[in-house]
């Protein structure tokens, strides 16, 4: 396909160049080989468009993420992108790829390039932090001391905690985890009803992690669910989405008084997170994880190194393993306790601490054996509430350390871009 092929009239260079920008798999990036040049020329131009037709064009900064924010906006793919999209959704289900019988060898588009270091493990699970949800929430004012100075040790040391005793039954925990894998073994075609090219459609079947930027494919397909403040989920299978609306909301009420014990372990009143952060009305995502086996898992990840956009993530998997942290510095492959709940701090706690406690890098890697199911809620703001550092954790010895943003733009700058790290927060430290 040419770059210029499907559109015409008198905005066509600026649109060619949009679409360029935004959708580079479908302009020569088949195989993820579009020629680098190129792009940062169709990248100049871009900008320099912008400067002489828009010169007064302001968003937060003005500078390009915050241009190309308005973008990513309001632009809207037409048909004939749309079918591409969708194209490149079938073509690449791992679950499709893996029931195919093709993969005696992983495609090179999966094939992940790794350092030394990525490989090695180190065995800490004996210290991962644990909190007991009992004495968080407990009438006895000792207990709940104690328990409130231990979750903010493990979210300043760690980033990351084990939660037992929440109250969350484990037959809602493995009726969750089975009924959502049921959702995969739906056809490709009964799927394909939920797949969406847009970050926060409501609901969105995809694969890897987002087919516009994605350089390599991870071994993941997904289904994600906007479930708060408005509750969404497929309707098919038909128990499923009953089971996540009771999951979601259960979950929601163990988010909240761990926020309460996090503000207070920060010396704030005990709903300072829940007010400024809007929780009430804040956005619950549930994301369905789906890694299939794989012939060759060293070579691929289920989801590369990066950090959860929002407050505080809720994680639990089938009894598979697979799920990694990196703790000064170290991977450790995380095992949990039997019936407990895995909970890691992201990049939007890191910024309202102003950096006291920090969003943990974690990954998802992938085995030969068997399918590992992962269900990860993730817990933020209201999208239109703009977060920055607490002005109580803010001083002459402590400046702020991050541009104040708003929720819903955070999320597009991080989906839209390659999953790295801290690549996204980084763009937003002062």
């Amino acid at each position: 396909m040419s770059v210029f092929e499907t559109v015409t009239g008198p905005n066509a260079t600026f649109q060619s160049i949009i679409l360029v920008l935004k959708f580079p798999f479908l302009y020569g990036h088949t195989c993820h080989m579009i020629n680098v040049n190129l792009f940062l020329i169709l990248q100049s131009l871009f900008f320099g468009y912008i400067k002489s037709c828009i010169p007064n064009l302001t968003y937060l900064h003005n500078t390009k993420q915050q241009v190309l924010l308005k973008l990513l906006h309001s632009v809207t793919p037409t048909q004939k992108e749309h079918n591409h999209f969708q194209e490149k959704l079938n073509m690449f289900s791992v679950k499709e790829l893996v029931e195919s019988n093709c993969t005696s060898s992983v495609p090179s588009n999966y094939v992940c390039l790794k350092t030394p270091e990525d490989s090695i493990l180190y065995d800490e699970t004996d210290n991962i932090p644990t909190i007991d949800f009992s004495q968080l929430t407990s009438s006895n004012p000792d207990e709940r001391s104690n328990a409130i100075h231990q979750l903010g040790d493990a979210c300043r040391d760690w980033g990351f905690f084990m939660l037992i005793n929440h109250g969350v039954s484990e037959t809602l925990r493995e009726k969750v985890l089975r009924e959502g894998e049921s959702f995969f073994d739906l056809s490709q075609e009964e799927k394909m009803e939920y797949a969406g090219e847009k970050i926060l459609d409501p609901i969105r079947y995809g694969t890897s992690f987002n087919l516009m930027v994605d350089k390599t494919f991870f071994w993941r397909d997904y289904l994600k669910c906007l479930v708060h403040p408005h509750f969404n989920a497929p309707s098919k299978p038909p128990a499923l989405r009953e089971t996540l609306e009771e999951y979601s909301r259960k979950g929601k009420g163990v988010v909240e008084e761990l926020l309460k014990g996090i503000s207070l372990s920060l010396g704030l009143e005990e709903n300072y997170i829940h007010k400024r952060m809007d929780v009430e009305m804040g956005c619950q995502v549930l994301v369905i994880n789906y890694y299939p086996p794989c012939p060759k898992p060293e070579l691929v990840m289920g989801l590369p190194a990066h950090t959860d956009h929002g407050i505080l993530t809720l994680l639990m998997h089938n009894e598979l393993g697979g799920l990694q942290i990196q703790h000064k510095g170290n991977w450790i492959p995380v095992n949990p306790l039997p019936n407990s709940f895995l909970f890691n701090t992201g990049d939007h706690m890191e910024i309202l601490t102003n950096g006291r406690y920090k969003s943990v890098v974690h990954r998802a890697v992938v085995n030969t054996k068997a399918t590992r199911i992962s269900v990860g809620t993730a817990h933020g703001p209201n999208l239109d509430t703009i977060v920055g550092p607490a002005p109580e954790l803010v001083g002459d010895d402590n400046p702020a350390a991050y541009r104040a943003i708003k929720y819903r733009d955070y999320i597009l700058l991080q989906q839209n871009n390659e999953l790295d790290r801290k690549t996204c927060l980084d763009r937003i430290r002062i």
